[in-house]
């Protein structure tokens, strides 16, 4: 095959799709609506700001999570699937 061969053929490949987390949101790591999986860049102010609309119920998301979480509740890990507290 050749360089103009190659060219010519690029357009016939499809885009590689980057496989997703079943149910996951492209924007947040959401993954239902009992649950979050934390991303690069969460807090819990930030996710409590995007799930109930108030930064401030992070305390509330802390307690539900304090378990997975541990004692500092600033040193949340991505990956980490947090229960979402009905409030």
């Amino acid at each position: 095959m050749g360089l103009m061969d190659f060219l010519n053929n690029e357009g016939d490949k499809k885009p590689v799709e980057t496989p997703q987390p079943a149910g996951a949101d492209a924007t947040f790591g959401s993954t239902d609506a009992n649950t979050y999986t934390v991303v690069s860049g969460d807090s819990l102010s930030k996710i409590a700001k995007n799930h109930y609309g108030d930064a401030a119920k992070w305390h509330q998301l802390y307690e539900a999570n304090k378990d997975l979480i541990g004692s500092n509740p600033d040193l949340i890990e991505v990956g980490q699937v947090l229960t979402l507290p009905s409030l």
